[in-house]
């Protein structure tokens, strides 16, 4: 419902228009255009025309959703999941990959052009598979006292409530296939009605599941989940509360990059998407070209992923991360590849680290791969040590582009940029930017 406003009074009038989208937005929304004003209208495509009711009428700009599609997109595909439109999971498996692909892209030169003023060239795709990719995923837990049945899924589209799901093609197939069983399991235990959620981790050595349980586990319910456990293969853990984390049966989840092989702990972060982790770390080596004679630097460095193989082609790397179990089960995955040339450090790189032992000097080239809220606080430092190279991954464009000023302040600048495809048919959009001191130098 458009809302139009007076000085004495509001009133709500209804209004539905005729529109043709002709873009989508970084979130997947289609783009139109009535009378010189944007609308934003989920689940239309460009070249698609609708009739369309106004949900929110703004100065700028309104928002509305699709009353009668009028014709379909080229770009327009059937959704794989049946919960597709309830569950909040996926926004656009009506999209086609190339098309997502592509919008996310163009967002993402258009973004870093307008607020940085660069000259960003061709934006690279990084993807693969739209469909198995998710190795880790959280599900909700919800014990429906009125029909006594427990729902497992995730949380329904603009609302806290679990969508009981039977599917989600987008997990890793292992992980699908346990979807079935692990609900029957659940449902039959005595503490049903006190689980928090259940997390789901595909590592290289098998599956994972951890049981967040609000009360002490009776014997029998431990039984039942043991013997699923170990009858399935599934590594079975259990978190009674806070940080608290039982292995009831199995081993440490491992998973490997670049023929190097890594333990993790079921909390610990770990790229949800295996393949364009793969992709993506290659590209940060060839990007980086780390020398033999070479100190690298990885910031927000977690467990390894880029540390340790950047370890296997330079000098000396130094990890830094501010979470102190990621940094020894660094330490310990280092010592278990034989790599002695790399030292983690534990610090928060919100502060100044201009102290800090391991900034003691300068750095080659540097990488850095930090939270939404990017890396603002050690900027600065990044420019003063003056690296050769720069890689920058980001999981959030616009601090990326508040990030990227502060190099290019300092004679930086953007000289190849890759939309990372790490979570299709949602609206997040990663990227990798190489920043290169010397403006006439050209990346090989």
């Amino acid at each position: 419902m458009a809302q139009f406003y007076s000085a004495n009074r509001r009133v709500a009038t209804q209004q539905t228009l005729n529109v043709t989208c002709h873009d989508l937005d970084g979130f997947g929304q289609g783009v139109a255009r009535h009378q010189g004003k944007t609308i934003f209208i989920p689940g239309l495509l460009p070249g698609e025309q609708a009739e369309v009711r106004i949900t929110e009428d703004q100065r700028q700009f309104s928002r509305g959703r699709v009353t009668k599609r009028l014709n379909d997109s080229p770009q327009r595909v059937t959704p794989r999941c049946p919960h597709y439109g309830v569950c909040g999971g996926c926004q656009q498996q009506h999209i086609s990959q190339q098309l997502q692909q592509r919008s996310k892209a163009a967002t993402l030169r258009s973004l870093l052009t307008r607020e940085t003023g660069a000259a960003i060239g061709d934006v690279v795709s990084v993807g693969a598979d739209a469909y198995g990719y998710r190795r880790r995923a959280r599900l909700g837990l919800e014990y429906r006292q009125k029909s006594r049945a427990l729902a497992m899924g995730y949380r329904q589209a603009r609302s806290s409530d679990v969508v009981d799901i039977t599917r989600c093609p987008i997990l890793a197939g292992g992980l699908e296939q346990l979807l079935a069983p692990l609900k029957e399991l659940l449902a039959g235990l005595r503490a049903v009605k006190r689980l928090g959620h259940v997390e789901l981790v595909m590592a290289d050595n098998g599956p994972l599941v951890v049981l967040r349980h609000l009360d002490a586990l009776a014997g029998e319910d431990r039984q039942r989940l043991l013997d699923f456990a170990s009858r399935r293969r599934v590594m079975m853990w259990l978190a009674a509360g806070g940080d608290s984390l039982e292995c009831l049966w199995g081993e440490p989840p491992v998973y490997q990059i670049d023929d190097l092989r890594l333990q993790f702990s079921p909390r610990d972060f770990i790229q949800v998407n295996d393949e364009v982790n793969r992709r993506m770390v290659a590209l940060a080596l060839e990007w980086l070209e780390p020398g033999a004679d070479e100190r690298v630097l990885d910031l927000f460095c977690g467990m390894g992923n880029f540390t340790l193989p950047l370890a296997k082609r330079c000098g000396q790397v130094i990890g830094v991360e501010g979470v102190a179990a990621l940094v020894a089960n660094g330490q310990y995955n280092a010592q278990q590849n034989l790599l002695s040339n790399v030292t983690f450090f534990h610090d928060n790189l919100e502060e100044d680290v201009a102290a800090k032992s391991w900034a003691d000097r300068g750095f080659d080239k540097i990488l850095l791969d930090p939270a939404r809220a990017g890396a603002l606080g050690v900027m600065s430092h990044i420019a003063a040590w003056s690296p050769r190279r720069i890689v920058y991954v980001s999981c959030n464009p616009t601090t990326l582009a508040r990030d990227s000023k502060v190099l290019m302040a300092s004679g930086y600048v953007p000289a190849r940029v890759a939309m990372l495809d790490m979570f299709p048919h949602s609206g997040h959009l990663e990227s990798m930017t190489l920043f290169l001191k010397d403006s006439g130098v050209c990346a090989k």
